[in-house]
């Protein structure tokens, strides 16, 4: 089985720690100090973390966000690095690939893309694929809500439907950036849109891409 979850939380915190505490992040509000607490508290905090999908536990969230903003930037690191405690199911390495390869990918690029002058990385296609397939699972939850049909295209043709309608707007890219545009960060993939020109705009416009 891949190591993919680790290369990317070590890769994160690498790159947190380079940027310093203060860098801006592609998620909008969030300098790398709150992104880095999100990580944490994702993994350490299941009574509140489930405040970005719940309404009822948003206060407790904020408050628990609030905790780990004060801790000095170099305890919130080393806690990245070292992951979830003893106990936590993302000890295990079959749960920690399954929920931690997309997101510690999307948000090492968060941190990349905000910076001056970034360039893309080169990743194997192996780990391309695996993303592809995670992609494939979620395209249709990432993709509800948007103003248009959405189709997602890598450049070999392998396609997967975020959203059925009409006009369709096709995005074409590797999956690395299929993942980035489908989770918000549209500015910042480098894809390619083919469809009705209205359509792209009502896309790009729309706040309801991503999860």
């Amino acid at each position: 089985m891949s190591t993919f979850a680790k290369r990317e939380r070590l890769l994160l915190a690498d790159l947190l720690e380079t940027v310093g505490p203060d860098a801006e992040t592609l998620c909008e509000g969030w300098l790398t100090r709150d992104l880095a607490a999100h990580v944490i508290v994702r993994e350490r905090r299941p009574d509140a973390a489930g405040g970005t999908l719940i309404k009822q536990l948003a206060p407790r969230l904020e408050k628990v966000m609030a905790e780990y903003t004060a801790k000095s930037y170099e305890e919130l690191i080393r806690l990245i690095r070292t992951g979830p405690p003893r106990l936590s199911p993302f000890r295990l390495k079959q749960i920690d690939e399954a929920a931690n390869i997309v997101e510690f990918y999307v948000h090492t690029e968060d941190v990349r893309r905000a910076q001056p002058e970034w360039t893309p990385r080169e990743l194997d296609p192996v780990f391309q694929d695996t993303l592809w397939s995670r992609l494939e699972r979620t395209a249709r939850l990432m993709g509800r809500g948007v103003p248009t049909g959405l189709v997602l295209r890598r450049p070999d043709g392998q396609t997967a439907v975020a959203h059925r309608g009409t006009p369709v707007v096709t995005v074409t890219g590797e999956p690395s950036e299929l993942l980035m545009f489908a989770f918000g960060r549209q500015s910042a993939a480098r894809v390619e849109l083919d469809g009705d020109a209205d359509a792209i705009t009502k896309l790009h416009d729309s706040r309801r891409l991503g999860i």
